[in-house]
């Protein structure tokens, strides 16, 4: 009699000197799954962007306990960006779940997700409409989402993080993108397949700092704006026609008072000064975005490789996945 096969969850978990975190999300997971989901076969994917502390050891011990947690140790720090696109397309489940591994995205909220994929939905998006986090950061993350909503031509969701549930035949649709800049929560406004959105509030991190930095920040925001909005150049455009046209009748104007009133008009030197420092403000402003999208460009063009793998741990030959 043959063994009835059972679907399989993948959980995808990226980690960045998270040992204050490992083991406890691992063991969070793999209960939650074993209590409420038990006919399910599962896995436990780790992909660590190269952590400085004793992450990765924590991570081989948990390995040696429960072959049914992988490991993949990327060579270097690649990026918020790349290291979690490039994990899950080396997820092997019917359904891939990605999660952080600071606890702010609710482990109990995966039977919801699985339930919501059986009813059909390819694609489970977990949308924070409360959190704990900074209030400041939350005032600005939302003017961000809204600028972006407004500028973009796709649609965009707002509060969306990544946190959710990708049925399989969305993750092939990832391996056949080749982008070598992916920005996931776009990919999944414009190209996912049905897709239910679930409302949660984001915890506090358990144990640890945040691991993005302003700048990492700043590389989410530029990603989404020079992928998916085509207003920046138009409105580099669009301000130097206009600032034109305002320097041609500024010009004209002097030059008529100086006609009529030679005598007594004296501008002086400082409109020309004040005139020269904003044009030349607004250059460097728009140049500066110019170069955003040129470096969008000249990325993808180039094609390297998302993330390049130092190591795997309890992967098997057979159902590895190259990128």
């Amino acid at each position: 009699m043959n063994k009835e096969i059972l679907k399989k969850i993948s959980v995808l978990i990226p980690c960045y000197n998270e040992e204050e975190n490992v083991v406890q999300i691992a063991s969070a997971v793999s209960n939650e799954i074993k209590s409420n989901l038990p006919n399910y076969d599962y896995e436990i994917v780790f992909i660590d962007n190269n952590s400085k502390d004793s992450t990765r050891p924590l991570i081989r011990e948990i390995c040696k306990r429960n072959p049914k947690v992988k490991a993949i140790f990327n060579a270097k720090n690649f990026g918020p960006v790349n290291s979690p696109y490039y994990g899950l397309l080396q997820t092997g489940g019917d359904c891939t779940i990605l999660l952080c591994c600071d606890f702010q995205d609710p482990v109990e909220m995966i039977p919801l997700l699985v339930d919501e994929w059986e009813k059909g939905a390819k694609i489970v998006s977990c949308i924070k409409t409360k959190s704990k986090e900074n209030k400041v950061m939350r005032f600005i993350r939302t003017c961000y989402y809204k600028i972006i909503k407004k500028m973009s031509s796709i649609e965009q969701i707002e509060h969306f993080t990544g946190f959710g549930l990708y049925d399989k035949s969305f993750i092939d649709v990832l391996r056949n993108l080749e982008d070598p800049t992916p920005f996931l929560r776009g990919i999944v406004a414009e190209l996912g397949y049905k897709r239910v959105s679930i409302e949660y509030t984001q915890a506090k991190r358990r144990a640890g700092k945040p691991k993005n930095s302003f700048m990492d920040l700043f590389e989410f925001a530029m990603l989404s704006f020079t992928s998916y909005t085509k207003v920046g150049m138009h409105l580099v455009t669009i301000t130097g026609f206009i600032l034109a046209v305002l320097s041609i009748l500024v010009g004209l104007v002097y030059l008529v008072l100086k006609l009529i009133y030679w005598d007594r008009f004296s501008a002086g030197i400082m409109p020309m000064l004040i005139g020269l420092f904003f044009l030349h403000a607004v250059e460097l402003v728009f140049i500066g975005l110019v170069g955003e999208y040129v470096m969008s460009v000249n990325t993808r063009v180039m094609k390297r490789p998302l993330v390049i793998e130092e190591e795997r741990i309890n992967f098997e030959t057979e159902n590895s996945v190259t990128e």
